[in-house]
């Protein structure tokens, strides 16, 4: 996630009023500038950066499991046993942190 995205995401769940944003400034609806603790921000950059670290694997899994399509190719043709193998090789691959 990028530094952008994260401060972002961290002024909206501390500050609901926040609409807009320019520069480091955040502003209501009325166009209003909202007064940031940037410390309150800082800790909720980091909270939300934690989060995202720790679900890696799952963006990870997510790039690496065959289509859905393929998922059932494998069904039909290799059976639950054989598409569990092909799952399972993935999760191996990209275990829960």
């Amino acid at each position: 996630m990028s530094f952008d995205t994260i401060r972002v995401t961290a002024i909206k769940s501390l500050y609901s009023q926040a609409i807009t944003f320019r520069g480091d400034d955040a502003f209501d609806n009325d166009d209003n500038k909202i007064v940031l603790d940037e410390n309150l921000i800082a800790s909720k950059e980091k909270e939300l950066q934690t989060a995202y670290d720790k679900a890696k694997y799952q963006r990870d899994r997510a790039e690496a499991y065959p289509s859905v399509v393929d998922q059932l190719d494998d069904l039909y043709h290799n059976g639950i046993d054989g598409w569990k193998t092909t799952i399972k090789t993935v999760k191996d691959k990209y275990p829960k942190g």
